[in-house]
């Protein structure tokens, strides 16, 4: 008599669970602007949500200790002059936060520890290269003030935060960028189009290193995330419009790891990965449900585990770093539920009989100190994250300046533009001189001619507005 085999797994009984009504969060306006985003980012210290605001963009910020209903007249982040699409926690300094906006720009922030008791308007930089709104915003994982940004141009640019200034900006997407995710140690990141390529870039030598055309058949939105192993995982649409994952080696992208049919819906599935479980969470907006996979070596390779299913559908989702969790209680993952008025926090807890540390379940995470300085990154030098244990749980640091080899716009706020004059000319080599020189001279005089035409068609306006043409 054949006896069926079960697969062995730590993770295999891990449960979801909603926290107690007066541990959540009250009487959040949640943004209803349309865009694929999260609406929400966590850290160990604060909770932030894209909200609805008059009169320009605006997102809340509360200490995560600040649970209940949320005074209506709370003080916002309201420095953008269009509605935020995205918001990122700096990996680096629990008190950093990125924004983006549809005014064209970026924004670094920052939160103090205790509650903000008045607005907060002043950005420390904004950062502005984008002719569209901007609709991505991600940290990289072990670079001191690199950020990464994607707008509705089609372009992608690479900051160093702690100089203002951009590193690397990217033209090799024809069509609207749908997410972007960094790899383990920032060397890669990958990002989905609306031209449905998967693309896996190479932001410091400035190209496509691989690239595959529509991993999953369908025309709706994809998103792609990178692996701790380095492949990449995906979710999208087959032709019939059925929500699908896959599993990809971009060294060998004819054929995929996995692929696995889910269920017919038309939220996009927003995915969510624990690299140190290596466990994926799946979040379909306007779903009810969070259904989560476990990633190993053996077929089938993605393996299901469970869903966590409840009655109000999503707005969106904010994902706790590891170092977040609760350890006493064998937390391995908590989410951020936003509803339409409130945010819900949910656990993901492996059972376990015993009150001693589960080394097995908590190996050692990346920490809040980052690998290397941003000027070393772009030299071409790579790093795997700065680990933390977990064993004594992990408490915030206070409040501190981000440091920098150079001059910081994070510790002194100077204009966000610099003139051409304050640089050194004597530093630089003469053909670069030059060329600097040729390059500014053609811009002066596209815009004289621009100026020009403008002028030749105005003149023209008011001839047929004062009927003399």
């Amino acid at each position: 008599m054949s006896r069926s085999i079960v697969r062995q797994s730590r993770f295999r009984h891990v449960f979801g669970a909603g926290v107690k009504a007066e541990q959540g969060y009250d009487d959040i306006r949640v943004s209803k602007v349309t865009w694929d985003s999260n609406f929400c980012a966590v850290n160990p210290k604060f909770l932030a949500v894209i909200v609805e605001s008059s009169g320009g963009g605006a997102f809340l910020v509360l200490p995560l200790s600040k649970a209940g209903r949320v005074d209506k007249n709370y003080p916002l982040v309201n420095g953008h002059s269009g509605p935020v699409l995205d918001i990122d926690w700096c990996p680096h300094n629990d008190n950093i936060l990125a924004s983006g906006s549809e005014d064209c720009s970026a924004m670094v922030w920052q939160i103090p520890d205790q509650a903000l008791s008045r607005p907060l308007s002043e950005p420390i930089v904004v950062l502005e290269g984008h002719s569209k709104r901007v609709g991505i915003v991600s940290w990289h994982p072990t670079a001191r003030n690199v950020l990464l940004t994607a707008g509705s141009d089609n372009l992608i640019i690479v900051w160093n935060v702690g100089t203002g200034e951009p590193l690397v900006s990217m033209e090799d997407h024809p069509d609207l960028i749908y997410n972007v995710s960094w790899n383990h140690n920032g060397s890669l990141f990958c990002s989905t189009c609306k031209d449905r390529r998967l693309r896996v870039c190479d932001p410091r030598k400035r190209e496509v290193v691989a690239e595959r055309l529509a991993p999953h058949e369908g025309i709706r939105p994809m998103r792609a995330i990178f692996t701790k192993d380095g492949n990449i995982f995906t979710t999208g649409f087959t032709r019939m419009s059925q929500r699908e994952l896959g599993l990809w080696d971009p060294t060998h992208f004819e054929e995929p790891i996995a692929l696995l049919e889910l269920d017919t819906s038309n939220g996009v599935l927003l995915p969510y990965y624990d690299p140190d479980a290596s466990m994926v969470y799946l979040c379909g907006k306007g779903d009810s449900s969070i259904r989560y996979f476990e990633i190993t070596e053996e077929p089938p390779y993605v393996h299901y585990l469970s869903t966590f299913s409840s009655k109000e559908p999503q707005r969106g989702m904010g994902f706790m770093p590891k170092r977040g969790v609760d350890v006493s209680k064998c937390e391995i993952a908590r989410l951020y539920k936003l509803h339409d008025k409130k945010c819900e926090p949910i656990t993901m807890t492996v059972p376990r009989k015993s009150d001693l540390f589960q080394d097995d379940l908590y190996p050692d995470t990346a920490g809040p100190e980052p690998a290397l300085e941003a000027e070393e990154w772009m030299e071409g030098r790579d790093e795997e994250p700065t680990l933390v244990s977990m064993r004594m749980g992990y408490v915030p640091p206070k409040s501190r300046e981000l440091k920098v080899a150079r001059k910081n716009v994070l510790d002194s706020r100077p204009s966000t533009r610099r003139s051409v004059s304050a640089c050194d000319a004597n530093s630089l080599p003469p053909q670069v001189l030059e060329r600097l020189l040729e390059e500014l001279q053609n811009l002066k005089s596209t815009v004289l001619s621009q100026e020009k035409r403008i002028c030749d068609l105005e003149n023209k306006l008011s001839q047929y507005t004062n009927g003399t043409a």
